[in-house]
């Protein structure tokens, strides 16, 4: 049985992201929400509003990010 190497669509061909890199991107917003939590903690228990704002545009950031992942794996 030969394969037909003209037939073959690869991903680069479609235009489509390896599904690493798919999982990567959620990855990474995923990450920065945590972030901006932990900052927000630290910003509370050390009262410091610059801190948790800081953190607060963070996770807002994240959860921005990861819709759009979400999105484009769709």
């Amino acid at each position: 049985m030969d394969i037909d190497k003209k037939g073959i669509r690869t991903q680069e061909d479609l235009g489509e992201e390896a599904p690493i890199d798919q999982i990567e991107d959620r990855v990474e917003a995923k990450m920065k929400k945590i972030e901006g939590n932990a900052k927000q903690s630290v910003a509370e228990g050390l009262d410091d509003d610059e801190l948790a704002r800081e953190g607060d545009k963070l996770q807002k950031e994240g959860e921005t990010e990861l819709k759009k992942a979400k999105q484009k794996a769709s």
